[in-house]
């Protein structure tokens, strides 16, 4: 098969919670109110890390999207999905960006980036992400 080199990111970053393996930085973030059907989500402007899966159209809260999931090259979790059409013209700003889902996600540092409570849901998941 070939060997495996993965990113490694620097400064504050998001892991796979499975595995480790670097995901994303923190100022990639867009926007943190983001919803999926296991809570809440962040959306990314670029991660790492990852593969993405077949398109599939999915209705979410804010209308109809093409969609693929994505996984961590090393382990193969599923971390979120990528948006690839926003088929709402309000919603276009989402194409090429990427959702990872906050109960997949540790600190860099190893701690939990899960906090409480339910911000506002910008998009929901109709799917078991």
């Amino acid at each position: 098969m070939g060997r495996l080199y993965l990113v490694q990111l620097s400064g504050r970053i998001y892991c796979c919670r499975s595995c480790h393996s670097h995901l994303a930085n923190i100022d990639q973030i867009l926007s943190k109110t983001f919803h999926c059907k296991h809570g809440k989500a962040y959306l990314f402007n670029t991660v790492v890390n990852v593969s993405a899966g077949l398109l599939e159209e999915r209705m979410m809260t804010t209308g109809l999207h093409t969609v693929a999931d994505i996984h961590c090259n090393y382990c193969y979790a599923n971390v979120g999905w990528k948006y690839e059409v926003a088929h709402e013209k309000t919603q276009k700003y989402k194409e090429g960006k990427f959702i990872l889902e906050r109960s997949k996600l540790i600190d860099a540092d190893g701690s939990d980036m899960i906090m409480g409570g339910n911000g506002a849901a910008s998009d929901g998941d109709e799917h078991d992400a």
